[in-house]
């Protein structure tokens, strides 16, 4: 990346479990010989050796401003900072679970990653992102930020639900289904894309609406404008029934709540190390095509 700042200081959030406070404390130390400044998310301070003659590093602030922060877990950990962060800040996702799709490495291509990164070879990948606001029908509101999807769907024991949509203030469609999905083209590969919606580059300035279970054959998803104002409103006056978003946070609604989707105005930015491209990623982990990362789709 020409003309990349010096990164001077880094912050680390590490997932729960022991392999990633154990890599966080390795980190801490391979960075900190490297004259660079470190601050761990709580995870990872608990993981840290306070007895020895090292000092304890200082607690991870996402509202501060830092030259890179590293998530090491997988993308359920990558979501959840990427959601948190101040505007602008490099993320470097390092897988330490299974699929990690979104995670730009794994354990083993730590090390040499950051060599790169801190001699400044890299290339930031832009993520759109979504503001939902949950408007309360007896008034207040709540408001999130989504980097994969938001979802309003009925729990295990609710009946089928009632939704109502409009885009940019046009009415668009009665939903009566299981939910619906709005999600970015980060999230079209994940719940969107089991639900059979599409698959979309993640460069595209879109937003994609995905019904799960219609109970009808002409709902089908549909791309909008990712700058467009999307507007849900629960119908069923069920208690059972919840909107989240990225699968980890999120409310439940009530009898005419409204949901409003739409763009964020700040994007996560990805680190790049690699040639590794999306479609690769999508050969690669999704078995996309039937084929392998190592095989030409151009060969016969």
């Amino acid at each position: 990346m020409s003309g990349a700042p010096e990164i001077r200081r880094v912050g680390v959030v590490a997932k729960p479990v022991p392999e990633a406070i154990r890599v966080a404390a390795e980190l801490t130390e391979w960075l900190r010989r490297r004259q660079i400044e470190v601050e761990l998310d709580e995870v990872g301070l608990g993981g840290f050796d306070a007895t020895g003659d090292a000092e304890v590093p200082r607690r991870f602030d996402p509202n501060q401003s830092y030259d890179l922060v590293i998530a090491l877990g997988g993308d359920g950990t990558l979501l959840s900072v990427a959601r948190s962060l101040a505007d602008g800040t490099p993320l470097l996702g390092v897988n330490l679970g299974n699929l990690g799709f979104l995670t730009e490495i794994g354990r083993t291509e730590l090390y040499p990653t950051l060599v790169d990164v801190l001699a400044g070879e890299f290339t930031l990948e832009d993520r759109s992102l979504l503001r939902v606001t949950v408007q309360r029908s007896r008034g207040g509101s709540v408001e999130y930020r989504a980097l994969n999807d938001a979802v309003v769907a009925k729990g295990a024991r609710a009946p089928i639900i009632e939704l109502s949509l409009t885009v940019d203030r046009n009415p668009v469609a009665r939903y009566r289904a299981d939910g619906l999905i709005v999600s970015t083209p980060t999230g079209s590969t994940a719940y969107n894309l089991s639900a059979g919606g599409p698959i979309l580059y993640p460069q595209l300035p879109v937003t994609v609406l995905t019904p799960i279970c219609p109970h009808t054959l002409s709902l089908r998803p549909m791309a909008v404008p990712s700058s467009s104002l999307i507007e849900v409103v629960l119908l069923s006056s069920d208690e059972d029934v919840h909107v989240t978003v990225d699968g980890q946070e999120g409310t439940t609604l009530e009898h005419l709540d409204r949901v409003l989707i739409t763009r964020f105005e700040a994007r996560t930015r990805l680190v790049k190390t690699s040639d590794r491209t999306f479609f690769d990623s999508l050969r690669g982990k999704l078995r996309w095509g039937g084929l392998t990362p190592s095989e030409d789709p151009k060969k016969p």
